[in-house]
């Protein structure tokens, strides 16, 4: 189970990755933004999912889940914005 902070930082790296597998291709940054946008997707999911009553901080998978929506939601945002500007 993710204890704080910490643990949905190291929860949000998995996330990084599961999030490169599910959305493949390139990505400017490259596989570190992948993994930062991880921990960002992880850092959202902590605090934005007790605000839609969901419990996710009591089971290790759906805390993963949420990690990896919030990952694959940034990387999404990202390439759009991303293609705007090219």
């Amino acid at each position: 189970m993710p204890h704080g902070i910490l643990g949905w930082l190291l929860i949000g790296l998995v996330a990084g990755a599961l999030g490169k597998l599910i959305m493949p291709g390139r990505d400017p940054g490259g596989v570190i933004v992948t993994i930062l946008f991880g921990i960002a997707g992880a850092l959202i999911a902590f605090y934005l999912t007790p605000l839609l009553g969901l419990e996710v901080r009591d089971s290790t998978w759906q805390a993963y889940a949420a990690a990896t929506a919030g990952a694959v939601i940034l990387l999404l945002f990202y390439r759009m914005v991303m293609v705007r500007r090219i």
